[in-house]
């Protein structure tokens, strides 16, 4: 579930949901809207989970530029 998914990101990453939602789908109320119940087209959830894991790779590649 990406509702599911996000949350966990967002915990992980320390993200508000507005600027993640601005980031991942060009939309700050987008996070807001899935707690509402909003189904997104598939086009949008294989490109938020395409956004998190691009995400999850550069904060993976700094942390390893710094250790």
């Amino acid at each position: 579930m990406l509702l599911r998914t996000i949350e966990t990101f967002l915990r992980t990453y320390n993200l508000p949901a507005t600027k993640f939602g601005r980031l991942a789908a060009h939309d700050p109320r987008f996070v807001l809207d899935l707690r509402m119940g909003r189904t997104p087209r598939r086009e949008t959830e294989l490109r938020t989970r395409a956004w998190m894991q691009g995400y999850a790779d550069r904060a993976a590649a700094e942390q390893k530029e710094i250790a």
